[in-house]
């Protein structure tokens, strides 16, 4: 299977194109920026652009598409809402018309109502079912591109996959940790969640194996959250007011994974806590 990757330059995009590359597919990465190491074709591409789009995917058969402005505070509002929007539009246009296999994209855990100051999460653990609540353009352009996936996938009948990735982080990240844990408002904006690079990479593929209809979406977290206090106890002191609906483990994420591990075999191989 020829997969393409976009974005496969960026910090989720390098890791994707590898987790890709070792398991035998053959990988384009295509990207505005060249990569730091060139594990596979390469070709430079805007996508907000549906002819060069077209191009870069004609000879695919799934994609995995991560590019985008990927936070917001980048660059204005508006910037990245049209940015955004337009090259998923795009990518949801031209892969259905080739008739992929399969579509594989990069939503975000901000649609559940990050960062959660104006806010409280509606309960805990969120999961997937929680109301959407975007709170800047970024988010509420993955809340967009959740529905055009929906009805893409109406249309054409081919598997779309969503994922919400929480923070994405490299192992050289978790040194910061230890400066979160003397005041847990600081990382209460997502409920002190976080994601290793490598189960990114991880739920991408998985996301392209396993046998999937419609249109669905995941939370894709750690197992844990950032913090050395239990999760329980945060919740007590930051959102005391805020339902917990199930039993929680000690560190147990506050971002829901049980779709992830239940529909995709999804379960995070790594932890800040083994590396510090």
């Amino acid at each position: 299977m020829r997969v393409v990757v976009t974005g496969g330059s960026g910090k989720a995009g390098r890791a994707v194109v590898r987790e890709l590359v070792e398991q035998g597919y053959d990988v384009l990465n295509v990207d505005l920026a060249a990569p730091k190491e060139r594990l596979c074709a390469c070709l430079e591409a805007n996508l907000t652009h549906l002819g060069e789009t077209f191009e870069v995917l004609r000879d695919a058969s799934a994609v995995v598409h991560l590019a985008a402005i990927p936070a917001p505070g980048r660059v204005t509002e508006e910037v990245t809402f049209r940015t955004n929007v337009e090259s998923t539009f795009n990518v949801l246009m031209a892969a259905t018309a080739l008739r992929f296999e399969r579509i594989i994209w990069a939503s975000s855990e901000t649609t559940l109502g990050l960062p959660f100051d104006k806010e409280q999460p509606a309960y805990a653990p969120i999961d997937e079912n929680h109301p959407l609540l975007p709170e800047s353009s970024y988010a509420l352009a993955k809340v967009l591109g959740e529905e055009m996936a929906r009805q893409f996938n109406r249309r054409t009948g081919i598997p779309i996959v969503g994922l919400r990735f929480s923070n994405i982080m490299e192992p050289q990240d978790y040194a910061a940790f230890p400066s979160y844990w003397k005041d847990a408002s600081l990382r209460k904006w997502n409920l002190w969640g976080y994601v290793d690079v490598r189960d990114v990479a991880l739920s991408c593929r998985l996301a392209l194996e396993r046998p999937i209809a419609g249109a669905p979406f995941f939370i894709i977290a750690a197992a844990d959250t950032v913090m050395n206090r239990p999760s329980r106890e945060l919740m007590a002191e930051i959102f005391p007011s805020v339902k917990i609906t199930s039993p929680l483990g000690e560190f147990e994420t506050l971002l829901s994974i049980g779709r992830a591990r239940k529909l995709l075999g999804y379960e995070p191989r790594f932890s800040w806590r083994s590396q510090l």
